[in-house]
């Protein structure tokens, strides 16, 4: 299996974001530089596990998250995907979607 350091990297980013971390507050919170964050989130650097993990602690994710995009150990992991898919919608979706789960819970 070939590891993927970019897709590591964009994951790392897109939490991060997420988070409304920049890439100063990360480096800070792990004693790296900014310039290694940024090689780590364009995935030009491999970054060690020790690292990884302690990165999914900071951004509060499951490792195999970062490394495979799925949250294998998170027992709300529907939750957060419908959490991150219902931010994306427009709010006339938002309703219409708050509307159909109404049905749901009503059956």
């Amino acid at each position: 299996m070939n590891i993927d350091y970019r897709l590591i990297g964009a994951r790392i980013k897109v939490k991060r974001k997420r988070l409304n971390y920049t890439q100063e507050i990360l480096a800070e919170k792990l004693d790296v530089t900014v310039g290694y964050i940024s090689q780590v989130e364009r995935g030009i650097t491999r970054i060690s596990l020790d690292l990884l993990a302690a990165i999914s602690d900071i951004l509060s994710c499951d490792i195999a998250e970062l490394i495979t995009d799925t949250a294998v150990q998170s027992s709300h992991y529907l939750e957060e995907e419908f959490r991150t898919s219902f931010e994306q919608l427009s709010h006339e979706d938002k309703k219409l979607t708050l509307d159909f789960m109404g049905l749901l819970l009503k059956r």
